[in-house]
């Protein structure tokens, strides 16, 4: 078993649950969305509130923070973008008819996805929607985004003129079961993906290998060509719907109502790994430096050694569910509907595994020299028998 740990910082400036937790792109900076309707933007130098957002009718739902600039969707139907070093709402991104409930931001391009049973395409800087996703059945829950660029030969290209101008592509999964590709410059949808017989929760996105996998309440995780749509493999061992998913050196993690994450090999197809202990779903993961960090329904968080399953620490302190967490300089964040934001010290964690991976590296290495060895002297015997044979 892991031993417990306690908060190095406790930050309760929020009045209801944080529902997201966003890390910039530089680690200087933290931002949390809540259900007080205000977004609050922390510094990881001091572990201080800088900003304080404010603006929304409604609860936040979810948010996302650039270098310069924060973006927060609310259940007001509507997305803000926010100076990080004011506070001041440089803009209000309307046109959803419903909650909003995902956003992403790619290049120039804003994406969401609404309870409305679209997504919907902005321009950034211009408070423009540039274009609108719809075709979804039911409200759509996660978004991804790649450029054909990065998986289609050239003669696999589009050639109509007016998609040939952005080759960019959207990712949609919905509550109607289906994963959808879209030209985000027509908003022609270009792939229906089926398959799923629950609704689509998360998405993760590998475009070099043209991958895609997406976890349901159906149970599955799925694998789809993201160029010819076609379904690779089902992954159908979790007892409970996917609700996360992280992908790290072609290993695959997925967090599950079932309180257990599970690691696949993609490659295969083989499950390598299940990593237990939770005692209610696996809301959130996070894989760093060889360790598996989650969080949970059953309000802790937890440290495994991603090779071996060991669980090598239990974070206790926050009261409900852990909804997001981050990792930046060997600190852990974690963001719960308890309303606070939590920070804890992983020195001692990744001290343990960065000794654990050097012995085994060790050990791995005499095991080596040893069949070099080996092998060296089953060839020198055979060379003998050869000779002796007057072969």
């Amino acid at each position: 078993m892991g031993n417990s740990g306690s908060a190095v910082k406790v930050c309760t400036d929020h009045q209801g649950g944080i529902n997201w937790l966003s890390l910039s792109p530089d680690g200087q900076r933290l931002l949390t969305g809540s259900e007080d309707g205000t977004a609050r933007l922390w510094s990881t130098a001091d572990s201080q509130c800088h900003g304080h957002f404010q603006g929304h009718e409604s609860y936040i739902t979810f948010c996302h923070l650039e270098n310069e600039a924060a973006f927060t969707c609310s259940a007001d139907h509507t997305i803000r973008k926010w100076d990080v070093v004011t506070g001041q709402c440089l803009a209000i991104y309307r046109g959803h008819t419903s909650i909003v409930n995902r956003i992403l931001v790619a290049k120039d391009y804003l994406f969401s996805g609404s309870y409305d049973r679209t997504a919907r395409c902005w321009s950034v800087d211009k408070e423009k929607q540039i274009q609108e996703f719809r075709g979804h059945r039911n409200c759509v829950l996660t978004l991804a985004h790649y450029s054909s660029r990065d998986v289609l030969e050239e003669e696999e290209e589009e050639e109509e003129e007016e998609e040939k101008v952005s080759r960019d592509l959207l990712v949609t999964g919905s509550t109607d079961c289906t994963v959808k590709v879209w030209w985000v410059a027509s908003g022609r949808c270009y792939q229906t993906l089926l398959g799923h017989t629950g609704a689509v929760l998360c998405l993760i996105l590998d475009a070099p290998n043209r991958e895609l996998f997406s976890g349901s309440t159906d149970y599955t995780i799925r694998t789809w060509n993201i160029v010819t749509g076609e379904q690779l493999k089902v992954f159908k061992e979790h007892q409970g719907s996917v609700i996360c998913l992280e992908l790290v050196n072609r290993h695959l993690y997925s967090g599950s109502a079932d309180r257990t994450v599970k690691c696949w090999f993609v490659d295969t197809g083989e499950r390598i790994q299940t990593y237990k202990a939770h005692k209610h779903s696996v809301s959130t993961l996070k894989y760093h430096a060889g360790i598996l960090f989650t969080g949970s329904g059953d309000a802790c968080a937890r440290a495994f050694n991603s090779r071996s399953g060991v669980l090598q620490k239990i974070f206790r302190g926050h009261k409900f569910i852990i909804n997001c967490i981050q990792i930046h300089n060997e600190l852990l964040y974690t963001a719960s509907h308890d309303g606070t934001l939590r920070i804890w010290d992983i020195r001692g964690v990744c001290k343990r595994n960065k000794r654990r991976l050097k012995k085994e590296r060790s050990v791995q290495g005499r095991s080596s020299q040893k069949g070099s060895l080996s092998r060296l002297f089953n060839n020198k015997v055979g060379c003998m028998v050869q000779q002796e044979n007057g072969e």
